[in-house]
């Protein structure tokens, strides 16, 4: 039996043998989800298996960045993460890519318009500022339009209390070196921040600020006996949401925030050149604001989701060939306006009706090509509809279809069925789902000196079945999904080989991917908790980078006195594929990079009860030396301490 399977499978057999035994009686609160029709529904009644990691949770993994604990979630690779912190991110849910995979902070989509894929910058949100995230994966188009082919990252951002005014501040320090850096551990690694929030009579409000100053590694990974200078990474981000409640149907929310990413960044690895360079920075803004009322009424809730950002990216680039520093500019302007109602025909039965406006431009000015925000621009508007239906008897039905109607490219329709039923004599649920999705081609693929005004928007269609089930009250749950992801229009990227010109292209054919996901949880007591999951995905061999086949996490959680909090986690990463450009030969050279394991821990303790706690997380704690992407750097032990006040 191969030994990642065998290791999981150990495991399950281990947490039910021993958790038998366990007769202590343990409440089991009922999730809520919302990314399943964009209400809240009990989790039983979903027919899909969403991931929600909770406040709770969230608190577990203090010291952690978003991209870390999203990427302990089944079926979730975020790669990057365990590099340094001004590494680019790549998001492979169920062995997709970045453009596949949706972002939304607050239930808005949010995407910068300049980027060759449309994507968004999970360094752009702190961890400080979440309260809570759902991944749902799959293809969500209906519910959620472009991008979302193979799944969707909704983060949910911390709001006002009931309180007059509450709040927190904190401040943590950490190592951060390779496994091969000698130096002796020492803080270079800064994050400090505060945030207050209230209730005042009708009036909310919600205020923070966080900022994050690093340095101790090289980007690029450097050669044995070989030192490169290291690459500072700073950020600052600041966050204000307002509430007012003018009846007791209607609220009025409106947010505001800024954040700005400054970071030194090595030239590309092409197993030739030196990469290392002091000359190299960047600095990315971002600005948002939005406003989203929401009206209940005695069938149903109206809710109007409105946000405008725009992103700048400006980089300084050292050019190897002609000795100077290239300027580049990004911008990026990008609307939403998602306005939706729900209205229940019957007790078990309710429809979502919505149309959907989005705006995006761009502009850019580098020292290869100009490309002009008068031209680079499109939007679309999308009308859907979702019915969901909950029995008595135990079915589940949740069926939708949405119409893209866009300005360049013509029309698009996306449906989904996904039919459930729950078992009342036994703790078991039956999934299936059938869903279709489309990806509209990025500005940058249309308008660049690249750009090809024919490109038709990427389509894809999952299908998927699986089970979960609760047993013992609850304290154990089990689930499993199978998964087939078919691609077709896939956009890639083409240089014509005797006259050298590039531009993006329809791949021709179709191209799939398939997979394996199960998760456990194990309360043996009210004390101690085990998690763990595995996911086996498998794509074509051509789309095959970056992606491991067998990936597996467990995590144990002891709350070992009153005050004190235990948790351990232990992640196994197979072997991926990884390409480069090979300065020697000028091909692109395709590698294997070695399977690795991570062990990370963290103990806190609350000094004042419900005032004042701290934290030490160990990360990499046996110093596992592997490779996370081909030249660049990764961590090796660090240690963090970290303080929280609340008042």
């Amino acid at each position: 039996m191969n030994k990642k399977i065998a290791f999981v499978s150990a495991f399950v057999l281990t947490s039910i043998g021993a958790f038998a035994q366990e007769n202590d009686s343990i409440k089991n609160l009922n999730e809520v989800l919302v990314s399943d029709s964009k209400f809240a529904l009990a989790k039983e009644k979903s027919g899909k298996v969403i991931v929600k990691i909770t406040a709770q949770e969230l608190e577990k993994k203090s010291g952690q960045s978003l991209a870390t604990i999203l990427s302990s979630v089944a079926g979730v690779e975020i790669n990057g993460n365990q590099s340094g912190s001004g590494k680019n991110l790549g998001y492979y849910v169920r062995g997709a890519r970045n453009r596949q995979t949706l972002i939304m902070i607050d239930g808005i989509p949010v995407t910068d318009a300049s980027g060759i894929n449309l994507e968004y910058d999970l360094r752009l949100i702190p961890v400080e500022q979440v309260e809570s995230i759902e991944i749902l994966k799959g293809a969500s188009s209906t519910l959620y339009g472009t991008g979302a082919a193979a799944g969707v990252i909704n983060i949910t951002l911390k709001e006002a209390t009931k309180k007059e005014i509450a709040g927190n501040a904190y401040m943590s320090f950490g190592s951060q070196q390779t496994t091969n850096n000698t130096k002796k551990y020492e803080p270079q690694d800064y994050s400090e921040g505060f945030a207050v929030n209230g209730t005042v009579n009708k009036f909310n409000y919600y205020a923070t600020l966080n900022s994050t100053e690093t340095t101790g590694i090289s980007e690029a990974s450097a050669p044995v006996n070989t030192t490169y200078e290291t690459d500072a990474f700073s950020k600052v981000n600041s966050l204000v949401k307002l509430g007012f409640k003018a009846t007791s149907k209607l609220d009025l929310n409106f947010f505001a925030n800024y954040d700005r990413i400054k970071n030194d960044f090595d030239s590309g690895f092409d197993n030739f050149s030196n990469p290392d360079t002091n000359l190299n920075n960047s600095i990315s803004e971002q600005f948002r604001f939005g406003f989203s009322p929401k009206y209940k009424y005695n069938k149903g809730e109206f809710v109007l989701n409105s946000a405008f950002n725009t992103i700048e990216r400006n980089y300084n680039v050292f050019n190897s060939w002609t000795s100077v520093v290239d300027a580049s500019n990004y911008k990026s302007r990008n609307a939403s306006i998602d306005a939706f109602n729900k209205y229940s025909i019957l007790e078990q039965l309710f429809v979502v009706v919505g149309g959907q406006f989005q705006f995006n431009e761009m502009n850019s000015v580098t020292q290869y090509d100009n490309i002009s925000k008068e031209i680079a621009r499109f939007s679309s508007i999308d009308p859907y509809v979702t019915a969901v239906y909950n029995s008595d008897f135990g079915l589940n039905i949740n069926a939708g279809a949405r119409y893209n109607t866009h300005n360049i490219y013509g029309n698009h329709f996306v449906y989904n069925v996904n039919p459930s039923f729950s078992f009342k004599e036994l703790p078991l649920k039956l999934l299936a789902s059938y869903s279709t999705a489309y990806i509209t081609p990025s500005l940058y693929q249309l308008y660049s000196p690249y750009g090809n005004l024919l490109l038709t928007p990427e389509e894809s269609a999952t299908a998927e079945a699986g089970f979960e089930t609760n047993l013992l009250n609850k304290k154990l749950m089990i689930n499993a999904v199978v998964f087939q992801r078919e691609d077709k229009n896939s956009i890639g990227f083409y240089t014509d080989p005797s006259t050298y010109v590039s531009n993006y292209v329809n791949v021709d054919g179709k191209i799939k991917t398939k997979g394996v996901e199960t998760m456990i949880s194990c309360a043996f007591s009210d004390k101690l908790k085990v998690n763990g999951n595995y996911s086996f995905t498998q794509p074509e061999e051509k789309l095959n980078r970056l992606i491991p086949k067998h990936k597996g996490n467990v995590s144990l959680d002891y709350q070992v006195t009153s005050r004190t909090f235990f948790n351990v986690n232990y992640q196994y990463v197979d072997k991926r594929t990884d390409a480069f450009f090979d300065g020697g030969t000028f091909a692109t050279t395709q590698i294997v990079l070695d399977s690795y394991k991570l062990v990370n821990a963290t103990v806190k303790y609350e000094l004042i009860k419900s005032r004042f706690n701290i934290y030490l997380a160990a990360t990499n704690i046996l110093n596992e030396d592997f490779v996370e992407s081909v030249g660049y750097s990764t961590r090796g032990r660090n240690f963090k301490l970290g303080f929280n006040f609340l008042f």
